[in-house]
């Protein structure tokens, strides 16, 4: 087969690599504590994101198998590349549930090192870790000796702003055989609050040559493209800016979406959810999405209530398609 054989010429060059595995686009779906589930990250794929990161996954729940563990690990074949992200403050601990997850054959391990929840920083875990780069390095080297699949891991800039040791971290990192870094542009004493930077992210890219993925307020494809020239990074990663919002993923602007072209992407992904989960169940997960759908469109409040109270698949989606868009303003219909 030559170089003018169309089938050559048709296939997209991969935008990084984690290890060895080749990465197709460069924006990704950030994993978010009960957001980022199975029928959503298959459906968030559909429109571009590059990997898919299951929620995490708190070891002390994988070593006594606790049921939803299986439901937070679920993935499909379309998802792969598809990472678990594993959680603890042990480093035992940690081996022994990646020991019991791989068999389910993921394709990265993903360390987490940046939540900010105080139930999991009180306990020494997420970004409490930032603290102890020593016991990171441990964390990463022992997976990286056990498994034959890539590490990696995701960070913040440090505990606080009197810590911010983002770049030995992120050496310490690949020092001991992790193969990508996602850097939150926050501290964990800013939790989600002031304006994530983004220098610090360059100054990581700087500094190490694995691949890093630039994380907080991307909201717009102008973000995604500012960040990737100012920073050099290899992608980006999106967390709550992407809810009700999977047109990120393949270059287009949400509020280029009327409520009309909508309400068939909202429709899909809530048949997805309800697939997966269960009528009732489902539904109540979806709400959350769906106010994220809406958000930025003048919808009446006591349609939005509506929605939100819908018991149903065909009460809700009925309810969709009944707004009177006379009540949005002019270019959003």
């Amino acid at each position: 087969m030559n170089q003018s054989d169309p089938a050559v010429q048709s296939t997209p060059a991969p935008s990084f690599y984690v290890g060895n595995i080749p990465i197709y686009g460069r924006v990704i779906l950030a994993p978010m504590d009960g957001l980022s589930d199975q029928p959503t990250r298959s459906f968030y794929r559909k429109f571009g994101s590059a990997i898919s990161y299951s929620e995490f996954l708190n070891t002390i729940d994988i070593l006594h198998w606790n049921r939803n563990i299986e439901t937070r690990s679920s993935f499909t074949e379309g998802e792969r590349p598809i990472a678990f992200q594993l959680l603890d403050n042990d480093p035992v601990r940690m081996l022994q549930a990646a020991k019991i997850m791989f068999p389910f054959k993921p394709d990265i391990f993903d360390i987490n090192f940046g939540c900010p929840a105080r139930v999991v920083t009180s306990r020494g875990a997420g970004a409490s870790l930032l603290r102890q780069p020593d016991v990171i390095g441990t964390m990463v080297a022992q997976f990286t000796k056990e498994f034959d699949i890539p590490v990696t891991a995701k960070i913040r800039l440090g505990w606080d702003e009197s810590n911010l040791n983002y770049i030995e971290v992120a050496r310490v990192i690949e020092a001991n055989g992790g193969a990508l870094v996602a850097v939150h542009g926050r501290t964990r004493a800013q939790a989600y609050s002031g304006v994530a930077r983004w220098q610090p992210i360059a100054e990581v890219k700087d500094c190490i040559k694995i691949p890093v993925l630039a994380n907080g307020d991307i909201r717009s494809i102008r973000d995604i493209n500012f960040v990737l020239e100012t920073t050099g990074c290899d992608g980006v990663m999106i967390g709550r800016s992407a809810l009700g919002n999977p047109w990120i993923f393949c270059g287009i602007e949400k509020s280029d979406i009327n409520l009309r072209n909508r309400i068939p992407v909202i429709c899909e992904h809530l048949e997805m959810m309800t697939d997966f989960f269960g009528i009732d169940f489902g539904i109540l997960l979806f709400r959350k999405h769906l106010k994220a759908y809406l958000r930025d469109l003048p919808v009446p409040r006591m349609d939005v209530l509506g929605l939100m109270t819908s018991t149903s698949i065909d009460e809700l989606i009925n309810r969709l398609y009944s707004i009177d868009l006379s009540n949005l303003v002019q270019g959003d219909v």
